[in-house]
C-alpha cells in the first residue's frame, strides 16, 4: 500500500524545492547588490513591497479623507454660510425683515448659529430704528407743516388792504406764535440730535444744585402768577453735584414748564430737593391733569404729547431732551401720576460728598 502511495503520490515538493531554487538563482542573479546575501535581497525586497502597499494605503486614505471632508463641508460649511451671507446681503439692500432659520450641524461649537443669532438680533435693531426714523420723518414733518400753514394763511390776510387794525395785531401776533414756535421745534431738533449723536459733550463742574433749581424756578415766575399758582419749595441747601450746568438746566427748565403748563389755575406746584446715600433726588409734582398709564409708557418718546389740548404751546420734544440728558449726567428719571391728581417727575442724580475735614 505504503508502495503504491509512493509511487503514485504528487511531486509537490520536488516542484516547491525546484521553484524555490530558480527563485533565488534569479534573485542571486537579478536582484541581489554587491555584497548582498539572497537572504538579504529578500529581505529588502519584501520591505521594499510593504512599503509600496503602506503608500498605496495611505493613498487610498486620503483620497477617502478628502471626499468624507468635501462632504462634510458642503453640509456642515458651505450651507450654512450661504443662509449668512444671502441674508448680509439682504439688510445690505434694505430688507430689514430676513431672519436666518436657526442652523443645526454636527459640531455645536463651529460658531455658525452664534453668527446667525446675532445677525437676526440686528436685523431687528435695524428694523426698528427703520421705523423710528421713518416716524421721526412723519413727525418732524408734520410739526413743520403746521406752524407753517399758519403763517401763510395769516400773511395771506395781512395782505387785505381794507383789513381792520385790530385784525391786523391779531393776525400779525398769531404769524409771531408761529414763528417761534417753528424757531422753537427746530432748536430742540438740533438740540436733541446732538445729544443722540454725543456732539455734546458734558462739561462738568462742581455747583448747588437748590441754588440752580430755585433759579430757573424763578424764570417762571411771570407764568405762575398769571395763573396763580401756589409755590411750595423744600429745597435741602449745601447739596453739590459735579455736572454740566447748562445740560442740567434744560432738564428743569422743561419740567417746570410742564409743570406749569399742566395745572389749571389756582392749582399748586411743589419743588423739593433731598440727598440718599450718594445721591441728590429733585422732585417737581404739580396738581394738573395727571397722565393715564397707557400716555406715561410713551411720555420720554420723540414728539409724542399724549394731551393734544396743549399741543399748541410744545412740540413734543422737551421731555425726550430730559430724558437724553439724564442719561449723559449719568442719572435716572421716573414720573409717578394720576388722572385728575397731578404727577411727580423724580429725578436722581449723583452728588458731590462734602471734603472731610
Amino acid at each position: 500500500m505504503r508502495a503504491w502511495q509512493s509511487r503514485f503520490s504528487p511531486p509537490w515538493p520536488a516542484l516547491v524545492g525546484g521553484f524555490n531554487k530558480i527563485s533565488d538563482k534569479f534573485v542571486d542573479e537579478f536582484l541581489t547588490k554587491d555584497g548582498e546575501t539572497v537572504e538579504q535581497a529578500k529581505a529588502r525586497l519584501a520591505q521594499e513591497q510593504a512599503a509600496k502597499v503602506t503608500f498605496l494605503n495611505v493613498l487610498l486614505l486620503s483620497l477617502l479623507c478628502t471626499v468624507i471632508d468635501g462632504i462634510r463641508r458642503k453640509i456642515m460649511v458651505d450651507r450654512p454660510v450661504r443662509k449668512i451671507t444671502s441674508a448680509a446681503e439682504q439688510i445690505m439692500k434694505g430688507d430689514f425683515s430676513v431672519r436666518i432659520p436657526p442652523i443645526h450641524t454636527i459640531d455645536s461649537a463651529d460658531g455658525f448659529g452664534t453668527i446667525a443669532e446675532c445677525l437676526n438680533k440686528m436685523a431687528q435693531e435695524l428694523a426698528g430704528m427703520e421705523t423710528l426714523r421713518t416716524d421721526f420723518i412723519a413727525n418732524v414733518s408734520h410739526e413743520l407743516k403746521t406752524p407753517l400753514a399758519v403763517i401763510q394763511n395769516y400773511g395771506t390776510m395781512l395782505q387785505q388792504p381794507d383789513l381792520p387794525e385790530e385784525k391786523r395785531l391779531e393776525y400779525a401776533k398769531s404769524v409771531t406764535e408761529a414763528s417761534r414756535r417753528l424757531a422753537n421745534l427746530i432748536t430742540n431738533i438740533l438740540k436733541l440730535n446732538k445729544l443722540e449723536n454725543q456732539q455734546i459733550y458734558p462739561k462738568a463742574e462742581t455747583y448747588d444744585l437748590g441754588e440752580q433749581l430755585c433759579a430757573c424756578l424763578l424764570t417762571f415766575e411771570n407764568a405762575w402768577e398769571s395763573k396763580a399758582l401756589e409755590i411750595d419749595t423744600d429745597v435741602e441747601e449745601g447739596v453739590l453735584v459735579d455736572a454740566d450746568a447748562e445740560l442740567l438746566s434744560l432738564v428743569w427748565n422743561n419740567l417746570f414748564s410742564n409743570a406749569i403748563k399742566f395745572t389749571e389755575p389756582g392749582g399748586s406746584l411743589a419743588l423739593s430737593l433731598h440727598t440718599t446715600g450718594d445721591f441728590a433726588v429733585v422732585q417737581v409734582s404739580d396738581t394738573g391733569c395727571g397722565i393715564p398709564p397707557e400716555v406715561g409708557r410713551h411720555i420720554f418718546e420723540k414728539f409724542y404729547q399724549g394731551d393734544t389740548s396743549h399741543a399748541a404751546q410744545g412740540n413734543g420734544l422737551g421731555l425726550a431732551l430730559v430724558k437724553r440728558v439724564i442719561e449723559i449726567v449719568g442719572g435716572d428719571i421716573s414720573v409717578n401720576s394720576a388722572v385728575g391728581r397731578g404727577s411727580t417727575f423724580t429725578v436722581r442724580i449723583r452728588r458731590k460728598q462734602h471734603a472731610a475735614v
